[in-house]
């Protein structure tokens, strides 16, 4: 096995976009990238590693979506990436595609925001503006409320993400939306 490297933000960033082209997938990964870095600096945690891991947390998704968060350890390990990224990559998919749950705060935000932004896309999809910079908490928690809008989103993960961070829905809503702020220009809202 290689000796542990800690990635740069430039490696993490190629390593993406050398698995991943399409780029909604790509759009998710600076969203999930903006969530994090915010709530780290929140938290008082390493900004850009939480960053570096909401980057490359869908790695595998494109060209093997049935081995999701399986390959991203294998791709992580081949590269010598410290066990804590890969674990933390691995947990965003506890339940569906990985028995790794959620232990650390880093984890636990992942697991969350992970599905909160792609109601937050939907949401702001559907304003005049088509924009993160005037959309409110309170629009996303109306459509939160909305079963049949977009419906692909896992509320119940959102939820559980909340519950193991103590954090009320509206407050981790309003955390998410303003990382997403950061990188709206790289998301196109």
């Amino acid at each position: 096995m290689m000796k542990e490297h800690i990635p740069t933000h430039e490696e993490a960033l190629a390593l993406l976009k050398e698995f991943n082209q399409t780029d909604n997938l790509i759009k998710h990964a600076y969203a999930v990238e903006g969530a994090l870095r915010y709530i780290a600096r929140t938290m008082g945690e390493d900004e850009e590693k939480w960053g570096i891991i909401g980057l490359v947390h869908d790695l595998d998704y494109e060209r093997f979506p049935e081995q999701h968060c399986v390959k991203t350890r294998e791709l992580l390990q081949e590269r010598g990436w410290p066990e804590e990224y890969i674990r933390a990559v691995v947990s965003h998919g506890w339940g569906i595609c990985s028995d790794a749950e959620p232990k650390t705060n880093l984890e636990k935000v992942l697991f969350a925001v992970d599905e909160i932004t792609g109601l937050i896309v939907a949401t702001a999809l559907v304003r005049p503006s088509k924009s993160l910079s005037d959309l409110e908490t309170k629009s996303v928690m109306k459509k939160w409320k909305d079963k049949a809008f977009a419906a692909g989103v896992n509320r119940s993960i959102i939820e559980k993400g909340a519950g193991m961070l103590g954090m009320e829905l509206s407050d981790l809503i309003t955390r998410t939306i303003i990382g997403m702020r950061e990188v709206a220009d790289k998301i196109g809202l």
